[in-house]
């Protein structure tokens, strides 16, 4: 089910399905989501949980048991309960099953917010561990916007540009597996922004582990249209586009990333991995301004 809300300045359609964000259009009539054609990715804004990444192997041991997850989880392939809907919200809530606990073996209540503002909107994750037992877990977005934009503009057109000048080393990414290297190159050299080229992401996504900027903007230098994306609470951050000259960028704000080359398969240990105690909440989220 499709479900569409807005506000004058700011209208987005959301499907329960995965509680997927599947439009996002400006006053301007501009829609700057990805459509989800398959031709490339079929996917359009997925939630990541409760893995970021992939796993070694597709496995990793925890506390409570074996964990056994595809890519960046199951959440965006289930179907999720609309639970609220109001002119300015649409909230959605995925709760543990025995489906999820075969291959996640906790209890966990998982809701998320659409929620509109002035020519934006905020995606807002709560998590809450419903069990009894300490609950290990990753949250991310990974919203696809269109590049370009405007008819008539290039891919090459576009600029990444953080909120500050960064020295940024990204790690190279296991095509196969997708794990995350040791090696790495570097992107940003006290600078704040690079131009979009496909040749960037030949080697799967550009990974942010280490910078400081906490905003980000996808923009055209010759039009001037884009998306801002405010990321604050979330320590990881990645761009990305398939292999196939795609014409689309997805942003990605994480709190971890996939298993690491040296790291073991525990789940626990897994870099930026965060431990909810039984019947503990927690809330993190992002925003996507539209210009």
């Amino acid at each position: 089910m499709i479900s569409s809300i807005e506000n004058g300045t700011v209208k987005i359609s959301v499907s329960s399905l995965g509680a997927e964000l599947h439009r996002l259009e400006g006053a301007n009539g501009i829609n700057y989501l990805w459509d989800g054609n398959p031709e490339y990715w079929p996917g359009r804004a997925p939630i990541l949980f409760p893995i970021v990444g992939a796993l070694r192997g597709g496995r990793a041991v925890s506390a409570k048991g074996e964990i056994t997850l595809p890519r960046h989880g199951f959440a965006r392939k289930l179907s999720w309960a609309l639970d609220e809907s109001t002119r300015e919200r649409l909230s959605y809530v995925l709760t543990s099953s025995p489906e999820t606990k075969a291959v996640y073996p906790y209890d966990f209540k998982l809701r998320v917010s659409y929620i509109l503002g002035e020519s934006e909107v905020t995606t807002a994750f709560e998590v809450c561990n419903t069990g009894d037992y300490p609950m290990p877990f990753c949250i991310g977005g990974h919203p696809g916007f269109n590049v370009p934009l405007v008819e008539g503009e290039s891919f090459e057109d576009y600029i990444i540009q953080f909120e500050m000048p960064e020295v940024a080393d990204c790690p190279y990414v296991d095509m196969e597996q997708g794990l995350i290297l040791n090696d790495r190159r570097r992107i940003l050299d006290k600078s704040d922004q690079f131009g979009l080229t496909h040749d960037l992401f030949r080697h799967d996504a550009l990974v942010f582990d280490s910078i400081k900027s906490r905003s980000v903007k996808l923009y055209s230098k010759v039009s001037g249209r884009g998306v801002r994306m405010d990321f604050a609470g979330m320590d990881y951050f990645a761009v990305w586009s398939p292999v196939k000259d795609s014409p689309f960028v997805c942003l990605e704000p994480w709190t971890g990333t996939a298993t690491c080359e040296n790291e073991d398969d525990i789940f626990e240990n897994k870099r930026g991995v965060r431990i909810l105690n039984p019947k503990e909440e927690t809330a993190v989220s992002f925003t996507v301004g539209v210009f």
